[in-house]
């Protein structure tokens, strides 16, 4: 096979790929867009919705440490992908049969144990593929597929709702995106059963190197730094910026901006390395000062540059890693990365949100503060790398 198609190759599986996200994050994305209201109706009370969701993340990342290492360990990238999809998928219609909060509970939590299994090892394989196709550019490529799911799910479980009048339907309805998503899975399993081939690889077991931990703690500032975006739309309602039935619509063009973020993000990537996430941190850090402290327009704006940034984590970060990593350790490093990732997420919204109780100004510098001091890690590391 030539170096042509070789990369038409790896550009079909970072398709087929993204076609499975697509289809996933409207499955899982429409069920999150009413899980809340869904718990509460079976009688579970605020404290517990907001633990159930709390334990879900911590699920959903922290395990990814274990899922990550045990896909390098035993090489079996594509049979680890497929169950954690399964079990992240397949919960969601579960949901409709649920009948008591603690079982609706205990589903929402498998499905994030289920994304966590599957991350590593399906970023791992992607990561051989984007060798072929430029790392920014299909990782971007597979974000923009990924949102367009994000977007539509909440939109059909909407619909389902506002012509039914019942979230069991609501999550009923889901089981079609689940079975597509997992049908195009095992397409591609078995299309490309052995990703690896993309990739020239050495005899040798590689460590992972030091640029790799010097990197890990300017992604945990920008994780830590960016408002969660149930923060942004309280505000958003407590203070009247942007009336409450728009509210989704500027989520929904956030994610439109993501989309098209991780594709150009990506190219720009690919090109000149690792300072254009020093560039897209400098960008997205005006987030916050738009979102708090404008007003209708200005918040607009914020929401696309929040946007922004959220393309630029979920593409050009990944991308990264791979190009720091030798390839039998991605797995591995995806796993470190990701949960130190959702660690800082956690912390830093649990932080912003005691801010927000006494201080919108205190809550603004510490968002920005801290994705600034990622700027001089990755400026660092993309000189060092001669990108």
């Amino acid at each position: 096979m030539n170096h042509q198609n070789d990369s038409r190759s790896a550009l079909g599986f970072v398709i087929l790929l993204g076609v499975v996200s697509l289809f996933a994050d409207l499955t899982y994305e429409g069920a999150r867009s009413i899980t809340g209201q869904y718990l509460g109706l079976l009688g579970a009370s605020a404290f517990a919705i907001g633990a159930v969701a709390g334990l879900g993340e911590l699920v959903g990342y922290g395990l990814r440490l274990v899922s990550g290492y045990l896909s390098d360990r035993t090489g079996r990238y594509w049979a680890i992908t497929i169950l954690g999809y399964a079990v992240n998928l397949l919960a969601v219609p579960l949901l409709a049969l649920a009948g008591r909060w603690e079982v609706a509970a205990l589903l929402i939590i498998a499905e994030r144990f289920g994304k966590s299994i599957r991350v590593p090892a399906r970023d791992a394989m992607l990561s051989h593929a984007t060798s072929q196709t430029g790392r920014g550019w299909g990782f971007g490529l597979h974000e923009a597929l990924d949102q367009v799911g994000a977007v539509l799910g909440p939109l059909v479980v909407a619909g389902v709702i506002y012509l039914e009048g019942d979230y069991a339907m609501g999550f009923a309805v889901l089981l079609v995106p689940a079975l597509m998503a997992l049908a195009v899975l095992l397409a591609a399993r078995l299309t490309y059963p052995r990703p690896q081939v993309f990739e020239a690889r050495g005899t040798e077991r590689g460590e992972l190197p030091r640029s790799f931990w010097l990197y890990l703690p300017a992604v945990a500032l920008i994780a830590a730094g960016y408002v969660d975006f149930p923060l942004v739309a309280y505000h958003f309602t407590r203070v009247s910026t942007v009336p409450e039935e728009w509210i989704p619509v500027f989520y929904s063009i956030a994610m439109g901006s993501d989309a098209l973020a991780a594709l150009a993000l990506g190219r720009l990537f690919d090109r000149f390395g690792l300072p254009v996430l020093a560039v897209s941190a400098l960008v997205s850090s005006l987030f916050a000062p738009l979102v708090f402290f404008g007003g209708l327009y200005p918040a607009l704006l914020g929401m696309v540059l929040w946007g922004v940034g959220m393309g630029a984590q979920e593409s050009v970060m990944r991308a990264a890693v791979a190009g720091m990593v030798p390839a039998d350790r991605r797995g591995t490093a995806y796993g470190i990365f990701n949960a130190g990732y959702g660690l800082a997420w956690f912390v830093g919204s649990a932080l912003m949100g005691a801010l927000y109780g006494v201080s919108l100004t205190y809550l603004v510098v510490f968002s920005v503060a801290a994705q600034l001091a990622s700027v001089p890690v990755f400026a660092r590391l993309g000189l060092t790398r001669g990108s």
